[in-house]
């Protein structure tokens, strides 16, 4: 039902993360939210080749793009886009960026897509259709124990929210088997999917960030909430045992 779709999402996903592969001998930063969020000329120039591509094929229907995109569906179809997710990362030459493409209809996700081309990797999922890295279908890990769960978080660019995330932090680190800090949400939620993590959180994620990988993990049978409010709204994702008890831990409720 969702083959065209897919095949369109994974195809520009692609060609826009070869066009990322070709870093620029200079970047021009320009700062968001704070000083620490940051955009460069590559996310802008990726965020318009995702959307031209997109409208080529599909021009009814919608873009939201997490660098300022917004054309509204004709079709009941709208693309959420997140053409260069862990920007500090490819500013610094670190692995893990990735281009974040899902479909939407009224009531979610139908197709998600990330593609990581430092690390060779491609994670999809149609809704109802399972998810699958590089051709082959993932499941997450369930059930795991708490000491025995590798889990991921990141933190927030504005500062002053972070003595929250320490805290919650703090509550883990005694009780799980280790943390990691990898700097991109969408492939933090696909690896969850396929099993790399037990486990992920993170507070003031955006709709571009999880609509993908969120897609991802739910379809490779992992739990995908998010709990609270703006702006520390927190996106957690586990298999269905760990995620009772990581949300118990940090204190989330529905």
């Amino acid at each position: 039902m969702y083959a065209e779709l897919l095949e369109l999402a994974r195809k520009v996903g692609h060609d826009a993360g070869a066009l990322l592969m070709e870093r620029p001998p200079a970047f021009e930063i320009e700062s968001k939210s704070t000083a620490i969020d940051i955009a460069t000329q590559m996310d802008k120039k990726a965020e318009k080749f995702i959307m031209e591509s997109l409208l080529a094929a599909r021009p009814d229907d919608g873009i939201i793009g997490e660098e300022g995109s917004s054309v509204e569906s004709k079709s009941g179809i709208t693309w959420v886009i997140d053409p260069l997710d862990g920007t500090v990362n490819y500013f610094y030459g670190l692995p893990g960026w990735n281009v974040s493409i899902a479909a939407k209809d009224k009531d979610g996700s139908v197709v998600g897509v990330v593609t990581a081309p430092t690390i060779n990797s491609t994670w999809w999922a149609t809704r109802g259709g399972g998810a699958f890295y590089n051709g082959h279908q993932i499941h997450c890990n369930d059930p795991i124990a708490l000491d025995r769960a590798l889990i991921a978080t990141g933190f927030q660019y504005d500062v002053a929210h972070r003595t929250t995330q320490m805290t919650d932090l703090a509550k883990l680190v005694p009780l799980v088997r280790d943390l990691r800090r990898n700097g991109a949400a969408a492939v933090d939620l696909c690896h969850v999917a396929m099993g790399a993590l037990d486990g992920y959180y993170e507070a003031g994620l955006k709709e571009w960030d999880w609509a993908a990988g969120g897609l991802v993990a739910t379809e490779a049978g992992a739990r995908f909430v998010q709990y609270g409010q703006e702006p520390l709204r927190t996106t957690l994702s586990a298999g269905p045992t760990l995620h009772g008890h990581l949300a118990s831990l940090l204190g989330f409720t529905a």
